[in-house]
């Protein structure tokens, strides 16, 4: 029998990517999408195999009973507290009143464990709704997977293509971890079908530094890329301060002093990227930051 896969979220960028992984590992998918989905984004999950289910989230009993059976909740839903920690739990509690033994939540971002209250708005949502989750009697585990490697396209202020130039923060020697959407998908579906997995599971597709992306830029263009350093650790905490202040926008999940709080956690030596769990399934091939970024630039019209 076909192990049954629930996946909240499945319409998200993220979300349908684990679908898609999860069919092609043998799984039998149920998609949960909020009630107000639309008839087109319904029928494109169906046709890729999926079961779908617009769900009005607060509708327990008919969630529990589509978890009946599931070996796996997963969670890929993107959001503030309404969503992180008000939804999520309504899904869980569905979950453990179905006798789902395992759940994996929507952390999916750098190992926030080692960090505190404070430092990171979005993480520290997570953090709260961790808090519920290990008092349950479920099988919980989180994956880390650092930043989604996609965003150094553009949402990850570090590559200047037009002026050839790699700006960074603090050391130019200090390596981030980059996961694409797909890898973090593929490993998040195989931990889904696993039959027991640790609380923590810590994936990087490539750890790389400012500087040796100074190199691999300059081999993708064959144009010598130069540094800029910005400014110390310190200095873009103290700039967080006065761009929340002044542009607070507390009501959008990407504000831009949010991505500036996440790559200041990233250029902590806390955001340790020493211990990995790549070869947990080692049919995972794992996309190097220099495979993204030249398929990248060769779509740039500069």
């Amino acid at each position: 029998m076909d192990k049954i896969i629930v996946v909240a979220g499945a319409n998200g960028n993220l979300g349908k990517r684990i679908c898609i992984a999860l069919i092609e590992e043998g799984a039998k998918v149920k998609a949960l999408l909020r009630k107000e989905t639309n008839s087109k984004t319904i029928e494109e999950l169906e046709t890729l195999g999926l079961e779908v289910y617009p769900i009005d989230y607060s509708d327990t009993q008919t969630l529990t009973g589509i978890c009946k059976d599931a070996h796996c909740v997963v969670s890929a839903l993107a959001g503030l507290e309404e969503v992180v920690i008000k939804t999520q739990k309504k899904i869980l509690n569905a979950a453990i009143a179905a006798g789902v033994r395992r759940f994996i939540p929507s952390d999916y971002s750098l190992d926030f464990t080692n960090f505190t209250h404070g430092e990171n708005r979005n993480l520290d949502l997570r953090r709260e709704f961790h808090k519920y989750l290990d008092v349950q009697d479920i099988a919980p585990t989180s994956i880390f997977n650092g930043a989604f490697m996609e965003m150094l396209t553009d949402q990850f202020p570090m590559i200047a293509f037009k002026k050839k130039r790699i700006t960074y923060w603090g050391d130019a020697r200090h390596e981030m971890g980059f996961t694409t959407m797909d890898n973090t998908a593929n490993f998040t579906a195989n931990a889904a079908m696993d039959d027991c997995t640790p609380r923590y599971l810590r994936i990087s597709g490539h750890n790389i530094s400012p500087k040796e992306l100074k190199k691999v830029m300059g081999n993708i263009t064959e144009t010598p890329f130069e540094l800029m350093r910005l400014g110390t650790q310190k200095r873009l905490a103290r700039l967080i301060k006065i761009v929340r202040f002044l542009a607070p926008q507390k009501n959008k999940l990407y504000p831009a002093w949010q991505g500036m709080q996440y790559m200041h956690n990233m250029i902590d030596n806390r955001a340790s990227l020493k211990s990995l769990d790549n070869k947990r399934y080692p049919e995972i091939q794992w996309t190097k930051v220099e495979d993204l970024l030249s398929k990248h630039y060769q779509t740039l019209d500069l």
